[in-house]
């Protein structure tokens, strides 16, 4: 786990702005469901995980608010955004007005190749933008290059996991040679049995 980022020490931003933004809880914590666990589990992320992308939504949200150019957040940077968008109360009424300053409105792609250009440089400038302001990369996991987190963006779905089996790539791999092995033994089994 990486520790948190303090603030810098050169005044980019004011210290207790940035503690103030990095010590605030998203939505009430005394529910069933916080914030965080949420967006864990609606990621199928681990906890631990989830905070330090909330962490990073908080420093993307102080980018925005200061930058002079549009930013663009990493994929998961923007699940804790569009989750946050859903707790409009909290949104709205308390961290835009009283941590950001004013309203940090979320605008979407239109869609085409214009777009797609203008996006990869929005984000291409954001990652430069966090380097600059945090003294620090970004760190990769959450905010991977701008090549890897566009190639990324066309193969995602929205998945009723009630409708559908879903297995993540990577354990595929690991059980695929067993599950071929096995289909094979048990085909010799049944070959051996018939004949």
């Amino acid at each position: 786990m990486v520790a948190p980022l303090e603030a810098p020490l050169d005044g980019v931003i004011p210290v207790a702005a940035h503690r103030r933004l990095l010590d605030y809880t998203v939505g009430p914590n005394d529910i069933a469901l916080p914030f965080t666990q949420r967006l864990a589990q609606e990621n199928a992320w681990s906890l631990a995980y989830a905070a330090r992308v909330i962490e990073e939504y908080k420093r993307f949200c102080y980018l925005c608010i200061h930058s002079k150019r549009a930013c663009t957040p990493s994929l998961d940077v923007d699940q804790a955004w569009h989750l946050h968008l859903t707790y409009s109360r909290d949104y709205w009424g308390e961290f835009c007005p009283n941590l950001l300053g004013k309203s940090l409105h979320h605008g979407p792609t239109e869609g085409g190749p214009k777009e797609d250009v203008k996006f990869l440089e929005q984000y291409d400038e954001t990652l430069q933008y966090y380097e600059q302001v945090f003294q620090v990369p970004p760190p990769s996991d959450v905010w991977p290059e701008a090549n890897i987190r566009f190639s990324q963006h066309l193969r995602l779905r929205w998945v009723d996991l009630s409708k559908v089996y879903a297995v993540q790539r990577k354990k595929v791999h690991k059980v695929l040679p067993i599950l071929l092995l096995g289909t094979a033994l048990l085909m010799v089994a049944i070959t051996t049995l018939l004949f």
